[in-house]
């Protein structure tokens, strides 16, 4: 080997020593960090910090970058503000235990000014995430309670997975994303993203001091003016919202996969960008604003904003364009009828929104949309409402009080909104319920003629055959068991439990009359002077009977043969049970009742029904053939009689 190849070699040797010797992650109080190419590097070798220039620029810079992408992509500045017009700068730990960048003459360009004060040594580290955390010497591991200061706390440009956009409520800090003034200046710009603090939070982009882009309130699942928001293969997310913190975050469902998010000046986006190893490049993987219909307030007050749309922007059902020429959306729409500001308004539900802005809300997560419509009622001044929560059937109540701007209309997703309206102008259109309370009025008042009808029915009927059924007794009785006419064996619409026992009588007591009907029509058997040769049950001791027993299909009369649904047979001798039960708050109500005949949905179990009841003999000595019967409190009802 020639002496210039082993001088090469060992120049290599020594450069690699140098580099392992100062590719630290930490410094102690005693140490610092000059502009002299010494850097510290996180452990996994992902980020890296020290100074730097940006683009063109011959100003130094105290920050943090991705260490092995080529071009060098910055996320954390210190002395953005105040640059280093020459390679003088140092970071050093002060007396007091902070950091600090000074320049020459030991001028303070900035200072990292600790919410607690170290006891003990300190230590400056890089973290694998990125972030650059000050900490007690001693406690040296990575619980987040331990850091003196961090600069997570204090973003840049750059969101990076982990770090926290919003608000300390307990300290007052705002943690919100600033743009750089342009690719060679990273000082603070006019561009700025954060979370606002209010009743229904939700995101905003600031341009200055105008609203220039709105994610939506939060709704439980996601942004409601970012409907395709979802966790995905690149990153997941959440929104924190508590008494302690308010802040939204992301993290990576692959750790080796590199994505941010910056705030872009010069192009006016914010833009999501996953690093692509295969092309050696920053890929946009989202942007906002997405389209023209992201820009804020773009059809003034109770327009909506719908790209697909020409125009893009449109009034509401109820509302007409404010401008008469169709040309200045900016003074967006008015009603097309004036509200009555009182109970005699109603509300039309508007679905796939992104909500309106939020800055006058107020939510209550306590309340169901019932509660939330009545209290909207009350103050003339909501003129919407809508669930704070959507998950699930969806809960809480959150209204917006007064003139209702910045709306965006989507062909799939969004959020339902009701939007008050005058009495004149709904005529028959739907508040929420109001198709299913209709259905349930009209179904319960047919049940209820029907029974009517029936009883009247069989008033007439028993009245008819009265003196037929006493001249064919016996023969009669030979048939007694199932094999009369269908209609015959509904007789005694059965009292209540409690009216029986107290006068006590509820829409309730109605529904025990029908769950005994509901099981004469199955079993084709009277619940009065039913006689089984095998026990001595009533019609509603033998229904639970066989229903414990897990053979209800016995109750079914025979006559139905094979026209019949054995489910729906089944599925009624339930929901008689149901009806039947002892209490009356255990029973449904007859709306419910109604529903659960044209569903499908899951019934709960029954307790024990009332008037299950043995049946004793009134004589044992009695000279009949067969003997006769008692009911313990079981009594009948006046039959109904036509007016």
């Amino acid at each position: 080997m020639d002496i210039r190849s082993f001088l090469l070699i060992s120049f290599k040797l020594l450069c690699f020593f140098y580099e392992f010797a100062y590719a630290s992650d930490s410094i102690n109080s005693s140490e610092s960090i000059s502009d002299d190419g010494r850097t510290l590097v996180s452990k996994d070798g992902t980020f890296e910090l020290g100074f730097f220039s940006p683009g063109s620029s011959k100003n130094r810079y105290f920050g943090i970058w991705y260490k092995n992408i080529p071009d060098k992509t910055v996320v954390w500045v210190a002395n953005r503000i105040n640059p280093i017009n020459d390679s003088t700068g140092v970071l050093m730990i002060n007396s007091t235990g902070s950091p600090v960048v000074v320049s020459q003459n030991k001028t303070v360009v900035w200072s990292a000014n600790s919410t607690r004060e170290a006891k003990r040594s300190v230590v400056l580290q890089l973290l694998n995430s990125g972030n650059l955390v000050l900490r007690d010497g001693q406690n040296y591991d990575d619980d987040l309670g331990s850091y003196l200061w961090q600069s997570f706390d204090y973003p840049c440009d750059t969101l990076l997975p982990e770090m926290k956009l919003g608000w300390d409520q307990k300290t007052g800090l705002d943690r919100r994303i600033s743009s750089w003034k342009s690719p060679d200046d990273p000082a603070p710009g006019d561009f700025t993203w954060g979370v606002e603090l209010k009743d229904y939070p939700e995101m905003v982009i600031w341009k200055g001091s105008k609203k220039f882009y709105r994610s939506g309130p939060w709704n439980g699942i996601g942004f409601s003016g970012a409907p395709e928001l979802r966790p995905n293969t690149v990153f997941n997310f959440k929104f924190v919202v508590s008494e302690e913190e308010l802040y939204y975050m992301f993290w990576l469902a692959d750790k080796s996969v590199l994505s941010r998010i910056v705030l872009n000046q010069t192009i006016n986006l914010r833009q999501r960008f996953t690093w692509r190893e295969s092309t050696k490049s920053w890929s946009v993987f989202a942007a906002v604003p997405r389209d023209y219909c992201d820009n804020y307030a773009l059809c003034g007050t109770y327009g909506y904003c719908m790209i697909s749309e020409s125009p893009i922007c449109q009034c509401f059902k109820g509302f007409k364009p404010k401008s008469p020429e169709y040309t200045d959306w900016s003074q967006g729409c008015v009603r097309n009828k004036p509200l009555n500001y009182s109970k005699q308004d109603g509300f039309i539900n508007f679905e796939g929104l992104k909500l309106p802005d939020t800055t006058y809300t107020w939510v209550n997560n306590s309340m169901d949309l019932k509660e939330c419509r009545e209290k909207c009622l009350q103050n003339s001044s909501c003129m919407a409402f809508t669930n704070s929560d959507i998950r699930g059937t969806g809960s809480g109540c959150a209204m917006w009080i007064g003139d209702l701007i910045d709306i965006k209309r989507f062909a799939s997703g969004g959020q339902g909104l009701y939007i008050r309206m005058s009495a004149s102008e709904i005529g028959a259109k739907a508040e929420p319920g109001t198709k299913i309370v209709v259905a349930i009025v009209v179904a319960t008042v047919v049940v209820i003629a029907g029974l009517l009808v029936v009883g009247y029915y069989m008033y007439k009927s028993r009245t008819k055959s009265i003196e037929k059924t006493e001249s064919n007794r016996e023969a009669n009785q030979e048939n007694e068991d199932g094999k009369e006419d269908l209609e015959l064996p509904l007789f005694d619409g059965y009292m209540a439990p409690e009216y029986a026992s107290d006068g006590l009588f509820s829409v309730k007591s109605d529904v025990f009359s029908f769950g005994i009907l509901l099981l004469e029509i199955v079993s084709g058997k009277k619940n009065r002077g039913f006689y089984h040769p095998d026990h001595d049950l009533n019609l509603i001791g033998l229904a639970w009977k066989l229903w414990k027993e897990g053979n209800p299909l016995e109750l079914i009369d025979s006559i139905f043969g094979d026209s019949c649904d054995l489910s729906e047979a089944i599925r009624c001798i339930h929901i008689s049970l149901l009806c039947v039960q002892q209490h009356p708050e255990d029973r449904p109500t007859m709306a419910v009742v109604v529903l659960m005949l044209n569903s499908e949905t899951p019934l709960p179990e029954p307790k024990q029904p009332g008037f299950l009841t043995d049946r004793k003999l009134l004589d044992p000595d009695s000279s009949s053939s067969k003997p006769e019967l008692s009911y313990t409190n079981e009594v009948t009802i006046s039959l109904l009689e036509a007016r």
